[in-house]
């Protein structure tokens, strides 16, 4: 048995800095096909025989759930393992009684009292949907229902809205890979100041980065492929094309040799290497393509510095991968499996409810108290214009962001952002901005975080100091939009 190095996450929770992905269970699935769970579930003995005893999943992998409920109930007092797993909900409102029956479906296919980990997916920051799923996930864990929650595919600025909350999570599962560095930026300078750790999938680029793709001819993406490799032959694409590829898979070739090594060791490897990386998550065909032994020799080896600088080298040739973590699925281009969201989503639900007036007006309420109080709609819209109110960081009776102006400013843009969705319009039609902030000191802090929000879009913009209604608030915005004939 291969033992692996570990990560500790927590006081009570620690992984193998290898784990096992699941993913490729619902492509075993696709078009019907239906796997022999039980088989499935020797399969994944032979990970945790060989010391992988780590495996990651989610509600949507098929039965990749049920697989690993068989394995728990006829091998785990043999073998113990641990179960990662997602939830990813459909957009739309959420109750308490949505995310249990999620969180107890889960429980029933593990065959087991508690999950390890629960992480979670949001569609649209804009739909405060995702921050009540996941204040309701926070009261099941502490009824005992999850160890522990992290998140999956957030960028950095929401991460940062979560843990400035006060929502207790432990990781962000993000794509990482030599063709994807965007997490080597914000999300992991975020990530060493916060004590939140990365799990990194996408660092074998679905199996394109090996020996079998070297001097190969660049294959068409089709049907044919499999998920995995529909969607990271777009990630090549946009990362240069296949003769910049070539050129990486060269470089990771002559490196690996030096330690009699595989290319997808290498690229495995340096990963892992990263700051606030705890752990490298490799997919798995179970019953089909086993790399146990391959991934067995992960640690068989260190890379030098001077290894370090010749892939860094033809990795700063690749073209970068548009945006932060997880933008892939919720924005172009999107590099996803079908290169949409086709297989993920059927529609987006307006964030807010919205009134029709007698005047030809829409109102757009979000539900704060203050709307209340004030007698006042989060946002007007008449003809091709929406006005929106001075909007702070509320969400119901609670403040979001703690007393972090950054996360603070982008939690009042999502909300802004939820009015425009909900009246027929988005941030690209904002023409005026007006920011009022409490303390001077956070002028920079605050118009940094709205220039990363719009910074393709520059509306007309005034900042001011204000004394704002309620302590907690440090920051308050209001914006003008006018949608295109």
């Amino acid at each position: 048995m291969t033992i692996l190095p570990e990560t500790n996450l927590s006081e009570n929770f620690k992984v193998p800095k290898v784990i096992t992905g699941l993913w490729q269970v619902a492509d075993l699935e696709r078009d019907g096909n239906r796997l022999d769970l039980a088989q499935k579930a020797l399969d994944l003995k032979k990970y945790a025989e060989s010391g992988f005893t780590t495996f990651d999943m989610a509600d949507h992998y098929g039965s990749a759930e049920d697989i690993t409920g068989i394995y728990k109930n006829n091998y785990s007092k043999e073998l113990p393992i641990q179960a990662m797993t997602k939830w990813v909900p459909e957009p739309g409102l959420m109750t308490r009684q949505k995310v249990r029956e999620a969180v107890n479906t889960s429980l029933k296919r593990l065959q087991s009292e508690q999950i390890d980990l629960l992480q979670f997916h949001a569609w649209n920051y804009a739909d405060p949907a995702w921050l009540d799923s996941l204040f309701f996930l926070q009261e099941l864990k502490q009824e005992g229902l999850i160890k522990h929650l992290g998140l999956t595919n957030f960028d950095t600025a929401h991460l940062r809205i979560v843990v400035k909350s006060g929502i207790e999570v432990i990781s962000n599962q993000i794509c990482f890979s030599l063709l994807d560095r965007r997490a080597a930026q914000g999300m992991t300078s975020f990530c060493t100041e916060s004590g939140i750790r990365l799990f990194a999938f996408g660092t074998l680029a679905g199996g394109f980065l090996s020996e079998k793709w070297l001097g190969k001819p660049e294959p068409e993406l089709n049907e044919s492929m499999n998920w995995s490799q529909m969607k990271y032959k777009r990630f090549i694409d946009q990362a240069g094309g296949w003769t910049k590829f070539q050129s990486l898979l060269q470089t990771l070739d002559n490196v690996a040799k030096k330690y009699n090594a595989s290319i997808a060791n290498i690229a495995t490897r340096f990963i892992i290497d990263e700051d606030a990386v705890a752990a490298v998550i490799i997919g798995a065909r179970l019953g089909e393509n086993s790399h146990i032994e391959n991934n067995s020799r992960l640690f068989s080896f260190n890379l030098s510095k001077e290894d370090k600088r010749i892939i860094q080298q033809v990795v700063s040739e690749l073209d970068d991968i548009p945006g932060d973590c997880g933008d892939e699925y919720r924005k172009p281009p999107f590099l996803t499996a079908s290169g949409d969201l086709s297989h993920h989503l059927d529609d987006f639900t307006p964030p807010y409810p919205t009134k029709q007036g007698g005047d030809g007006r829409t109102k757009a309420l979000s539900g704060t108290v203050w709307e209340d109080v004030g007698g006042f709609s989060r946002a007007i819209r008449k003809g091709n214009v929406i006005t929106i109110s001075g909007t702070t960081a509320t969400h119901g009776n609670l403040a979001l962001g703690g007393d972090d102006p950054i996360a603070q400013t982008h939690a009042v843009i999502d909300k802004i952002e939820g009015a425009l969705q909900s009246l027929g319009s988005s941030l690209q039609d904002v023409i005026r901005t007006r920011i009022f902030v409490k303390n001077l000191d956070d002028w920079e802090p605050v118009a940094r975080a709205h220039g990363e929000r719009f910074k393709d879009i520059q509306p007309a913009n005034t900042l001011v100091q204000a004394l704002l209604v309620g302590d907690e608030y440090l920051v308050e915005i209001e914006a003008d939009a006018l949608i295109e004939e």
